[in-house]
């Protein structure tokens, strides 16, 4: 990875805005600058999940491990993982117990919670937007859908759960342009990892995601999926994990990263 730049201004007014209390998906909020989703577990299991993630390395593309305890990462120093995402995801015995916007109070249960940073794919949009590819979510301003797929991950330790993909519907011109693009960022999720033909993933009907919202797919469009951040709750889920923190499907974490790091 490059040295990291110094203007990150506009991915630290975003942390601020979330610190303060907006709650919305970070889609297109601070272009250029790398997003993650989070998931922080005790330190029991906090073993199983890396070698879940090396094991899945497209749904689950590591970016960076914290020490138990701690709430800071070297991918945006000065910010609060307790404090700065918009929304986050609580839960316990496998199920969401809440959502909250603040994580620090619901953080203090757990002393040795082992926080994992993981690539997104919001990170690659801003190229695909710059070669004129349109993302629909953003351009309806709302959530890209997620769905759960009938394609398992490969298990570890106690860990175990299906894919979770990110859907954007592309021209059929330009489907192999956009595989492309999002290709040459391997540590975001790279190239999709499907292309139409939805119920081959179990995905019987694209108007009702499991996470985020509908969007209008068009004439001459094709859905394109993605592998997606939000593989790590499906395991929550799925493990019946006893304890996990995780950002709510689509409200990322603002790094000071740009995206242009992660490209090769």
């Amino acid at each position: 990875m490059t040295a990291f730049v110094a203007n990150a201004e506009a991915a630290r007014t975003a942390r601020m805005l979330c610190r303060d209390g907006l709650i919305a998906p970070t889609a297109g909020m601070a272009p250029g600058f790398t997003q993650c989703n989070m998931i922080s577990l005790p330190r029991d299991w906090a073993w199983d999940f890396l070698l879940y993630a090396q094991r899945n390395p497209k749904p689950c593309p590591v970016l960076d491990v914290l020490d138990p305890g701690s709430h800071s990462t070297p991918l945006a120093p000065g910010a609060d993982l307790r404090r700065d995402l918009p929304l986050y995801r609580v839960w316990r015995n496998g199920a969401l117990a809440e959502e909250v916007a603040d994580a620090t109070q619901v953080w203090a249960e757990h002393a040795d919670l082992v926080t994992f940073l993981i690539g997104c794919s919001f990170t690659f949009e801003t190229p695909l937007m710059q070669a004129g590819i349109e993302m629909r979510h953003i351009a309806q301003g709302c959530n890209v859908p997620m769905y759960r797929t009938n394609r398992p991950c490969r298990s570890a330790g106690r860990l175990s759960g299906p894919m979770v993909v990110s859907m954007r519907p592309i021209p059929a011109e330009r489907v192999a342009e956009a595989a492309m693009i999002s290709g040459r960022f391997p540590a975001v999720h790279g190239a999709p990892v499907h292309v139409g033909a939805p119920e081959t993933l179990g995905i019987t009907d694209l108007s009702r995601p499991d996470f985020g919202d509908p969007v209008e797919i068009r004439t001459g469009e094709v859905p394109v999926f993605w592998a997606c951040g939000v593989t790590p709750q499906a395991a929550v889920m799925a493990s019946n994990v006893p304890f996990a923190i995780t950002h709510a499907p689509g409200h990322m974490f603002i790094t000071d990263i740009p995206d242009r790091n992660w490209q090769v």
